[in-house]
């Protein structure tokens, strides 16, 4: 082919569109697509343009079935008929305007934004899939289209998110756990919406999101752990029965399945007995050291007594963060942090085994008490 748009061919479509049947009209439109399609990014403007009147007006008189393989046929172009685009695009008929939602990178920004602005739920769905979606796209989709849409956003990696888009699909999550889970799970997704999400989901979500997370994402969403019960407003526990405890953490440890994983699901879910026995097995202390550390609001304890039961930082910063005490400033979560990874395994071993910590324990609560004291005098 010397040329890709011979005048003759344009001259003898433009004067037979007017009044020529319908399965006419079908071959003239693909003898044009057909030279779209050939001339990709090498046609000039000029071209495009003297093509793309020629596609409205056919478009106008076929069936809706042709619509869709041209929609299709027109989906990777690049250098694409305007107009033609825009009004496939706008199409009341999902079937005709999704392939391009979907995919084309010829559509205008501002096109889309109006379609999302105006369109039904499949269009909006065919939108949140595309492979790049700018901040004030998603804020319209997530705005009007329902919790099907939501999850389409959230799972697309190349969606970007605003503030206010965050606050409103944090918002949407609530109550939708597929929501809740697939937006916690963004690696893009700034700490505060974050600490919003977990605070917000049920323990069971919670559990599930913090199975479902890579490992360098559980640190985050532990740390996004909702706050619990001051001690000095809680009220006094009941003694424990450690009995079935017992038995269960001896069977997981049989079986060689009390690890970090275990460990950590039981500081996420409250399971407190489960907690203190698998400390006090791990570790090798007793029962009332490992309560003696955990009910301490200070760090030291618990972190020497999580180095001695051989866990990770990962699950000793989950105990530290779930149990009923007041919550570590950024700055004690590092000293943590840093008292855990340089201490020697055999001194935690040491020192928790033969009960030293359970004393510096119930001392530094006599200082606190002491200091508390004085402060009121």
């Amino acid at each position: 082919m010397n040329a890709f748009l011979p005048a003759d061919i344009v001259v003898e479509l433009e004067s037979a569109i007017a009044g020529c049947p319908p399965d006419r009209c079908v071959r003239m439109l693909w003898r044009t697509t057909d030279l779209l399609v050939a001339g990709r990014n090498r046609l000039r403007e000029q071209e495009l343009g003297v093509l793309d009147e020629v596609l409205i007006r056919l478009a106008e008189r076929i069936e809706p079935k042709a619509l869709v393989q041209l929609s299709t046929a027109l989906v990777d172009l690049k250098a694409a008929p305007k107009e033609t685009l825009r009004r496939l695009a706008l199409h009341d008929d999902p079937t005709i305007a999704g392939p391009l939602l979907l995919k084309s990178h010829a559509i205008a920004s501002s096109d889309l934004e109006a379609i999302a602005a105006s369109r039904g739920e499949q269009h909006l769905l065919a939108i949140a899939g595309r492979s790049k979606i700018d901040q004030a796209l998603t804020d319209i989709l997530v705005k009007r289209g329902s919790k099907t849409v939501c999850r389409a956003l959230a799972k697309n990696p190349g969606a970007g998110f605003s503030d206010a888009g965050y606050s409103m699909l944090v918002s949407r999550a609530d109550g939708d756990s597929e929501l809740a889970k697939t937006l916690a799970l963004r690696p893009d997704i700034p700490d505060a919406p974050l600490r919003a999400l977990i605070s917000k989901a049920p323990k069971e979500v919670k559990v599930s999101i913090l199975d479902a997370a890579p490992s360098e994402m559980q640190e985050r969403i532990d740390a996004s752990a909702s706050p619990p019960v001051q001690a000095s407003s809680a009220k006094p526990r009941p003694a424990i029965d450690y009995s079935e405890a017992r038995s269960e953490v001896a069977a997981l440890a049989r079986i060689g399945k009390l690890n970090d994983s275990t460990v950590n699901r039981f500081a996420i879910r409250g399971q407190r007995a489960n907690l203190i026995a698998s400390l006090s097995v791990l570790s090798g202390a007793p029962i009332d050291i490992i309560e003696a550390v955990i009910a301490d609001p200070g760090y030291e304890g618990l972190a020497m007594a999580c180095r001695a039961s051989r866990l990770n930082w990962q699950t000793t910063l989950a105990i530290l963060t779930t149990r009923n005490a007041p919550q570590l400033s950024i700055a004690e979560r590092e000293r943590a942090q840093q008292l855990f990874e340089t201490q020697h395994l055999s001194t935690s071993q040491w020192t928790v085994r033969w009960g030293e910590l359970a004393a510096n324990a119930a001392a530094a609560a006599t200082d606190r008490n002491v200091a508390k004291s004085g402060t009121k005098r």
